[in-house]
């Protein structure tokens, strides 16, 4: 049996606090919980999930994350309800400003789950995910 109980909360450092923030509040519907300035970070959740997002320092050149040559977070998979929410929020990212697609809506192997994934404005990979009928 596992000691643990599941996730609490997961840690991001992004590129751009603001434009991440902003990108899963305006985009994904989430809110924010909490907000430190000093750090900075805050803390953003859909009612299930809750992310810290901790602004890297810019003062030096910043290093994005290259998922096949880094130790560390690949991707973050979020589900969706239905696949025509995940049809309808594929052409909202595509539209927010710096966020970029990688894919478009696909079958997932021979289906009928479908994802897409994209690189929100701060620099994390993401994954949304239907998981079908």
């Amino acid at each position: 049996m596992a000691e643990t109980l599941g996730l609490n909360h997961l840690g991001l450092a992004v590129a751009d606090l603001g434009k991440t923030t902003s990108f899963f509040i305006e985009v994904l519907g989430w809110r924010e919980t909490a907000r430190d300035d000093s750090y900075p970070r805050n803390s953003i959740t859909d009612g299930t999930l809750r992310l810290t997002l901790w602004q890297v320092d810019t003062s030096a050149p910043v290093a994005a994350f290259d998922r096949r040559r880094n130790v560390g977070l690949h991707h973050l998979a979020l589900e969706v309800a239905s696949e025509a929410d995940l049809l309808r929020l594929a052409d909202k990212v595509a539209a927010w400003p710096e966020a970029r697609v990688e894919f478009a809506p696909e079958f997932m192997g021979s289906g009928p789950r479908k994802h897409m994934m994209f690189t929100e404005p701060g620099g994390i990979r993401m994954e949304l995910v239907w998981m079908g009928a």
